[in-house]
C-alpha cells in the first residue's frame, strides 16, 4: 500500500448501520461495540438500570458507530477520543459527556512468533482498523520501529475480523484490543507494543451529538448515569462482573481480568476533572488532532469552542 492509498482510507467506505433517524421524542440511539471499557453499559442493560429513554445499538466495531453518527442514524456512541475527533471533523459536532476508561496497555500490537522486534515488521502485513484508534497505534508503532508506511503492508480490517485473518495466514501482526488481543495470544501471538507506551493518549468516551445534547438532555443524563451504575458494579462486585463479561464476550474469566488490568476506570470525581474547562480531555484532544492531521488520518482540525461537557455528569451516584 502506498502513501496515497493509505491517506484515502476513511470511515466513509464502511457500510452504515441499518437504523432509522432519531428525534428528541425517541430513545437516545447509542452505538456500542464489545470492549472492556464499555461493559458498564452492557451491565446496566442486563440489570435493568438503563431506562427506556436510551436504546443500545450493538455492533462489532467502532467503525459502525462512527458511520452511524456521520449518517445521522445515531445520537450517541462509545468511542475513543481520536475516533470522536474524526466524526467531528466529518461534519457532526459532538460533545464528550463521560470518560469510560483510559487505556494503559489494553490496545496492543500482537505479532507472529517469527517477528521478535518492531523493526522486524518491515515487509510484513499488519491488520489495523484505520478508521479507529488503531490508526493512532499504527503511527506510534511505525515511529518506534523506524519504519514508514510504505515499508509495511496494511490490511484495513475491523478488529473483529483479525482472528480469522490471522488463522488464514493473511496477516503477520494485528493492532487490536481486548478481547481480540487475548484470542490472538491464545493463537500464538506475541505482544510487541501496547498503549502503556502512550500515556494519557487513548481515552474511551461517551459522546453525543450537539443536536441530541440540546433536544434530549434527560436521555443523555440517563445514559451517563447508567454508565456509572454499571461501572460501580464492575468495581464493587468484580467477581460477578468478570463472569458476566466473560460469558458475553466468549472468553475466559482470566482473559477479562487481564483486560481490566490494562485499563483505568475513572470514577465520577475523575470524570469531573477530565471534563473540566481546559481539563485533560481538551488538552489531549488538541494533541491527538495534530497527530491525525499530520499523519493524514484526518483532513483538518475540527473547529469547536468546547469539546468536553461535564454538565451531564450526575452530582452523586446515590
Amino acid at each position: 500500500m502506498n502513501r496515497r492509498q493509505f491517506l484515502q482510507l476513511s470511515v466513509a467506505a464502511i457500510p452504515a448501520l441499518g437504523l432509522a433517524g432519531c428525534s428528541g421524542s425517541q430513545p437516545l440511539r447509542t452505538g456500542l461495540h464489545p470492549w472492556i471499557g464499555y461493559e458498564s453499559l452492557y451491565l446496566a442493560e442486563e440489570f435493568g438500570w438503563l431506562p427506556t429513554t436510551v436504546e443500545l445499538l450493538k455492533g462489532q466495531a467502532a467503525s459502525e458507530s462512527m458511520t452511524g453518527l456521520l449518517s445521522g442514524q445515531l445520537d450517541a456512541a462509545a468511542l475513543t477520543l481520536d475516533e470522536a475527533l474524526r466524526v467531528f471533523a466529518g461534519g457532526v459536532p459532538l460533545r464528550v459527556v463521560a470518560v469510560t476508561n483510559v487505556s494503559v496497555g489494553a490496545d496492543v500490537l500482537m505479532a507472529k512468533p517469527s517477528i521478535t522486534s518492531l523493526p522486524g515488521l518491515r515487509g510484513r502485513t499488519i491488520a489495523a482498523e484505520l478508521g479507529g484508534v488503531s490508526g493512532i497505534m499504527l503511527s506510534a508503532v511505525l515511529e518506534r520501529a523506524g519504519l514508514t508506511i510504505d515499508q509495511v503492508s496494511v490490511a484495513d480490517l475491523p478488529a473483529n475480523r483479525h482472528l480469522d485473518a490471522w488463522q488464514n495466514g493473511d496477516i503477520d501482526a494485528s493492532i487490536s484490543y481486548e478481547p481480540i488481543a487475548s484470542m490472538l495470544r491464545e493463537a500464538g501471538g506475541t505482544r510487541l507494543f501496547d498503549s502503556s507506551h502512550l500515556p494519557d493518549t487513548i481515552f474511551d468516551t461517551l459522546v453525543v451529538t450537539e443536536r441530541a445534547a440540546r433536544a434530549n438532555k434527560a436521555a443523555v443524563n440517563d445514559l451517563v448515569r447508567a454508565h456509572f451504575r454499571g461501572n460501580l458494579h464492575m468495581v464493587q462486585s468484580m467477581h460477578d462482573a468478570v463472569y458476566r463479561v466473560a460469558t458475553r464476550q466468549g472468553v475466559t474469566p482470566n482473559a477479562v481480568r487481564r483486560s481490566l488490568a490494562t485499563v483505568m476506570l475513572p470514577d465520577l470525581a475523575a470524570n469531573q476533572r477530565y471534563l473540566a474547562h481546559h481539563g485533560r480531555i481538551e488538552l489531549v484532544a488538541r494533541r491527538l488532532a495534530e497527530i491525525l492531521v499530520r499523519e493524514g488520518l484526518m483532513a483538518e482540525f475540527p473547529q469547536y469552542e468546547r469539546l468536553s461537557d461535564p454538565s451531564f455528569l450526575p452530582r452523586s451516584l446515590m
